[in-house]
């Protein structure tokens, strides 16, 4: 059991340092602080359910996995809004 929780912590922790990767990639904290933040607070959140779904062995319905999907396209989206920004900026 303690192995477990070992992986799934170690699991997470990378998940959330990729998820900080994609962040730095997609939009510039510097340009657009509260998108980057935005951003991280849903790479975030897509962590925390695929922990979720290794602790509850996937048994959730599709839920989960559809869950992931729709802040997956809440990350694309908050791309987009920093590149109309910059876009727009005057």
């Amino acid at each position: 059991m303690k192995v477990r929780n070992v992986v799934l912590s170690s699991a997470l922790a990378i998940s959330f340092f990729a998820g900080g990767v994609t962040v730095a990639r997609a939009v510039d904290p510097f340009r657009h602080p509260n998108l980057a933040a935005a951003q991280n607070f849903i790479d975030q959140a897509i962590g925390s359910v695929s922990a979720a779904q290794h602790a509850n062995e996937f048994d959730m319905d599709g839920h989960a996995a559809r869950a992931k999907e729709l802040l997956k396209q809440a990350r694309e989206e908050v791309k987009m809004a920093a590149g109309a920004a910059n876009r727009n900026r005057h």
